[in-house]
């Protein structure tokens, strides 16, 4: 099984969230586990996600990515998402979050969708952005 492999690897990492396509798998599929907020070790195959601003405009918060080891980035997002998936039991789930849960859901959804931290990175960081982008296409 691939799910508990996923989960694994990003415990070893130290990380919240892991998505398939940065262990160079082409599943829509991702591992989350947010000691904190959902301390459970939950798999989400084909999610969609429905953010909600919560009446704010989106928040800023510093976001690191195993991807980019030791790059962190102030990154806006909606404050509050619902997320639809199917978890590892085959039955589908849904569920929300106003928190936490809500930017790492979108973090991972991003992988899904190509995107890393430096696509979303503030104008501020652009210096950094640019450097890690170099690093980032050599490999």
């Amino acid at each position: 099984m691939v799910a508990p492999r996923m989960v694994e690897l990003m415990h070893e990492a130290s990380g919240i969230g892991l998505a398939a396509p940065q262990v160079g798998l082409p599943w829509r599929m991702f591992v989350t586990h947010v000691p904190d907020e959902d301390p459970i070790d939950r798999v989400f195959v084909n999610p969609s996600l429905r953010l909600d601003l919560c009446g704010l405009s989106p928040q800023p918060y510093e976001e690191g990515c195993l991807s980019l080891p030791d790059l962190r980035l102030d990154i806006l997002r909606p404050k509050g998402a619902t997320i639809s998936a199917t978890g590892d039991d085959g039955r589908p789930f849904q569920l929300s979050d106003v928190g936490l849960l809500a930017r790492v859901w979108q973090h991972e959804f991003d992988h899904l969708e190509g995107r890393l931290i430096f696509d979303l990175a503030q104008p501020v960081d652009g210096s950094i952005v640019k450097r890690w982008r170099k690093v980032y296409d050599a490999q």
